[in-house]
């Protein structure tokens, strides 16, 4: 028998922020690879590692069936985001265009993972940085692969933004309110934040001795 939370996160309006944050993670991962000029086998496998990479480890850690290995959706969407970079002129690809997409992301996976783990039974902190493993694990793996400076040690606030969405989620739906408008809120006030630390630079303070 399925779980009541389970199957009202199932038949809500949630899993669409999950295609939504694939589709945006592949495009920033064919985005690097196309940085790189490499090849459409390429751009395909960096496309699917960032676009499935967290919410992989997401389901690991919360004991739940890896999501893209149950339906085609997901891997499909990663495939052609990598061919639609392909074919796209590099002139409709601004220099950070990774950054953006990745922010926009960032947002919607946040609220997703965190709205799954709560699904699964996982308390509301833990739900709340199974958001932030949702959002940044992609990234690291497309930079990893990309070889350049991962984008969580970079200056502008980025962990901070995914924060933001994923604990506003939790706190919104733990005071009652409707899933997909604390969803709604949550990932405006993530890409928001992040997207203020891109024009602005914004950072939080480095240490000092």
């Amino acid at each position: 028998m399925i779980p009541p939370a389970l199957q009202a996160f199932s038949s809500s309006a949630l899993p669409v922020l999950d295609i939504a944050g694939t589709i945006v993670f592949a495009i920033s991962g064919a985005i690097e690879a196309a940085r790189a000029r490499l090849t459409i086998v390429t751009f395909m496998f960096f496309a699917a590692i960032t676009g499935v990479g967290g919410g992989t480890v997401r389901d690991l850690l919360i004991g739940a069936p890896v999501f893209w290995m149950h339906t085609s959706v997901p891997i499909t969407a990663c495939l052609l985001s990598a061919i639609a970079v392909w074919f796209t002129p590099t002139r409709f690809w601004p220099a950070r265009a990774v950054e953006w997409f990745d922010g926009l992301g960032i947002a919607a996976y946040g609220v997703f993972g965190s709205a799954k783990a709560l699904a699964y039974g996982i308390p509301l902190i833990p739900a709340a940085l199974m958001g932030i493993v949702s959002a940044c694990m992609g990234g690291i793996f497309r930079d990893m692969l990309a070889g350049v400076p991962s984008i969580i040690i970079r200056p502008e606030l980025y962990i901070t933004a995914v924060a933001l969405a994923s604990g506003t989620y939790v706190s919104l739906t733990a005071l009652g309110l409707n899933t997909s408008l604390a969803a709604m809120i949550a990932v405006v006030a993530g890409f928001s934040l992040r997207a203020v630390a891109l024009i602005k630079g914004l950072g939080l303070p480095h240490y000092k001795r």
